[in-house]
């Protein structure tokens, strides 16, 4: 059994990367601070947690059902999307967090990887709010949006 949600901590490079969307029944939603891609990241809420079969099964079908429904949203509100890349690597931020990115011929990193790629161009002040604001009206449809 999975720690309780009282004991999670978002882990400080997510907590510096990304700005916050809320939270959906099972995970924090984050917003990538990168303008060159829409990209948002959902962080289960459960403690320790580095991999996915790590969660009990529960927590493994309310992951799924939030990054299908974040997918779907995704796409609907950027439509110049072909494809959207989703991930779980871990690799330097050893905390179980799902990545969901619009990708389309001619952005920044297309047809590679976005990690590593081309430096992060942050999303201006009043673009990041009304970025944050468009997602949390869009989000709140599929699970309620606390935060």
């Amino acid at each position: 059994m999975n720690a309780a949600a009282g004991s999670f901590a978002l882990h400080e490079r997510l907590a510096a990367d990304t700005l916050a969307v809320g939270d959906w029944p099972l995970s924090r939603v984050l917003l990538m601070n990168d303008a060159q891609y829409p990209w948002l990241i959902l962080v289960p809420r459960r403690a320790a947690v580095r991999e996915i079969y790590e969660l009990d099964e529960a927590d493994q079908w309310q992951l799924l059902r939030e990054s299908s429904a974040l997918g779907r949203a995704l796409m609907t509100l950027f439509p110049i999307g072909e494809k959207l890349n989703i991930g779980a690597l871990g690799n330097l931020v050893p905390q179980l967090h799902v990545h969901h990115i619009v990708r389309w011929p001619g952005d920044a990193a297309w047809p590679g990887t976005v990690w590593g790629r081309h430096p992060p161009l942050p999303y201006a002040a009043d673009v990041a709010a009304a970025t944050v604001q468009q997602l949390r009206t869009r989000l709140a449809g599929p699970f309620p949006l606390a935060g």
